[in-house]
């Protein structure tokens, strides 16, 4: 879409958010996470978003994420905000239930988040606290469903009308592309797109070949014509991580290929640099790749690899819409 087009359809916006500005104007889009702290430092945060600035078109700031005790994603959305990012704030279904999930959207809204990530969420034995009763009063799909009604039925879950302002948010839906049984991730795909999801974020992906495959499938079904689908991506950190990620994190698929070159280099200097080197050979390849409207970049606990992967990959400086 041309830049004029998209400023003649401006209106057609459904939540208005600078995410939502550069896809629908057809420029590659660009995301990264940023985590709130194990603490109520609101500096952690602060100095997390000026390593981002100018380096993505919106932040997802995680909900607990691997069910670890964090600040709430919605106050750390607000701060990041306060300092000229945009957030997309994550939202799981594990810690609440569909009142207090509905009671968060409008209050979250309140505080000017625009952007949505709807998560099922970790199950709590794998954090710190694995005695919680996990609530799963709905999934990812349910969630989907009542966001998009709030917003463009202005009716809250249980079918009563929403007569003051209503939340408008970018609905955003996760992936895995290599999950099994594989041959049922685009229809499972399919369905969070019927239910409402307007953006997809994916998995990590390291094995090029079978996302590939999965991208075939997604449009030969059409549906990187009904939500923009941005692809997951992580620079490696060291070998160990990597044979971690391979054995000990479900759903991730990282080839032999990736752990033997991360294994040649021994250093820890040289491991962080040649992670970026593999994390950047991936983006180019994706970037070729039908259907692929932009990145969501994950450098868990090291936002400082941000930039340099941006500029690298002519993604720098990011389009003002």
């Amino acid at each position: 879409m041309l830049i004029s087009q998209f400023i003649s359809s401006n209106m057609d916006l459904k939540s208005g958010s600078n995410l939502e500005k550069v896809l629908q104007s057809g420029q590659f889009a660009v995301t990264a996470e940023l985590g709130p702290p194990r603490g109520a430092d609101r500096s952690v945060i602060e100095k997390k978003a000026g390593l981002l600035k100018g380096y993505g078109d919106a932040f997802n700031i995680t909900d607990c994420q691997t069910a670890v005790v964090r600040m709430s994603s919605i106050a750390a959305g607000r701060i990041v905000l306060d300092a000229g990012l945009e957030p997309i704030i994550q939202m799981t279904c594990r810690d609440r239930n569909r009142i207090a999930i509905q009671s968060d959207l409008l209050g979250a809204a309140a505080l000017g988040a625009k952007n949505l990530l709807c998560l099922t969420g970790d199950h709590q034995k794998f954090g710190d606290h694995p005695m919680a009763k996990g609530v799963f009063d709905m999934d990812s799909i349910q969630l989907i469903q009542m966001v998009k009604a709030i917003r463009d039925e202005k009716k809250f879950q249980g079918g009563q009308e929403l007569k003051a302002s209503e939340p408008r948010f970018f609905i955003g839906a996760a992936e895995n592309p290599f999950a099994d049984p594989f041959k049922f991730r685009a229809i499972r795909l399919a369905k969070k797109i019927a239910a409402g999801a307007d953006f997809i974020q994916t998995q990590i992906i390291y094995n090029i070949n079978k996302f590939k495959d999965w991208m075939k499938m997604v449009t030969d079904m059409g549906l990187h014509e009904k939500a923009f689908i941005l692809a997951g991506v992580a620079p490696l950190k060291s070998a160990g991580m990597a044979r971690h990620m391979k054995h000990n994190v479900p759903g991730m698929d990282v080839p032999d290929e990736v752990i033997n070159r991360m294994t040649a280099v021994s250093a820890a200097k040289k491991g962080k640099e040649e992670g970026i080197k593999i994390c950047l050979e991936v983006i180019e390849q994706i970037r070729e790749i039908k259907g692929i409207a932009g990145i969501h970049i994950m450098a868990v606990e090291w936002e400082e690899a941000v930039p340099e992967i941006v500029k690298e990959t002519r993604l720098y400086p990011r389009p003002l819409l």
